[in-house]
C-alpha cells in the first residue's frame, strides 16, 4: 500500500512540474498588420477559432488586416487566385492549453474592406462574436460562429447573405426590403422576427441554434 501511494505522489508530482514548466512559458504578442496593397483580391476567406472578428469599411482602396501574433499562436495568410486567405495556426504543447485563454485583445482581428471592392466574403470562428459594420459585396457574405454572437449593420451583398449561429444569437440589419429577398430561416431553441419565404432573386438565409435571430430589413 505504501509503495503505491509512493508511485502515485510520484506521478502527481512529475505531472505539476510539466504543468508548471507549460504554464510558465513565455508567450509575447506582437502586433501585425497586412495591407493588400496592389493584389488583386476578389474573395477573402477567414477561417480561425477563439477570435473575436471585426470588420469595418476601409478608407481606401486596400485590404487591411490588424492581429496578433505569438511564437505559439499565429496566422496563415496567402493571396493566389484572387482570394486572400487567413487561418489560425496554433504551435502550443498540451500544457499551453490548461489555465487561462490568452487576453481578448490579443485574440482579435480587425479588417477594412472597401465598399463594393470584393465579389465574396466568408468568416467563420469558434467561441467569440462577429461584428461586421458598413459592408457592401458583389456576391455573397458568409458570416458562421459555433458560440459567438453576429452582430452586423448595413450589410448588402449582390446575390446571397447567409448567417450561422451556434449557442448564440444573430442580430443586426441588412440593407434592401422584403420583396428583395427570397428568405431561409432555420431556428432551434429560440425566437425569429424573420419567416421563411419565396419569390425574390436574393438570397437571405438565417441558421441559428440555441439562440434568437432578429434582423431588420432596411431600404
Amino acid at each position: 500500500m505504501k509503495k503505491s501511494t509512493t508511485v502515485l505522489t510520484a506521478i502527481i508530482g512529475a505531472i505539476g512540474i510539466s504543468l508548471f514548466s507549460g504554464c510558465g512559458g513565455k508567450n509575447t504578442f506582437t502586433e501585425n498588420n497586412y495591407s493588400s496593397a496592389d493584389a488583386i483580391i476578389n474573395s477573402v476567406v477567414l477561417d480561425v477559432s477563439d477570435r473575436e472578428v471585426e470588420v469595418t469599411q476601409s478608407q481606401d482602396e486596400q485590404i487591411h488586416i490588424c492581429y496578433f501574433e505569438s511564437e505559439k499562436e499565429y496566422y496563415s495568410i496567402s493571396e493566389a487566385d484572387g482570394i486572400l486567405k487567413m487561418s489560425v495556426v496554433f504551435n502550443k504543447d498540451w500544457t499551453d492549453y490548461i489555465g487561462l485563454k490568452t487576453d481578448i485583445q490579443y485574440r482579435k482581428i480587425k479588417i477594412e474592406i472597401p465598399e463594393n471592392f470584393i465579389s465574396d466574403l466568408s468568416i467563420t470562428t469558434t467561441n467569440e462574436k462577429i461584428k461586421v459594420t458598413n459592408l457592401t459585396v458583389k456576391e455573397s457574405i458568409s458570416l458562421n460562429s459555433d458560440g459567438g454572437n453576429l452582430e452586423f449593420e448595413n450589410l448588402s451583398a449582390g446575390k446571397s447573405i447567409s448567417l450561422t449561429a451556434k449557442n448564440s444569437d444573430i442580430t443586426g440589419s441588412v440593407s434592401g426590403g422584403w420583396d428583395d429577398y427570397t428568405i431561409k430561416v432555420t431556428i432551434k431553441k429560440g425566437k425569429s422576427n424573420l419567416i421563411s419565404k419565396e419569390g425574390s432573386e436574393k438570397l437571405l438565409t438565417a441558421d441559428c441554434n440555441n439562440g434568437d435571430i432578429n434582423i431588420d430589413l432596411i431600404k
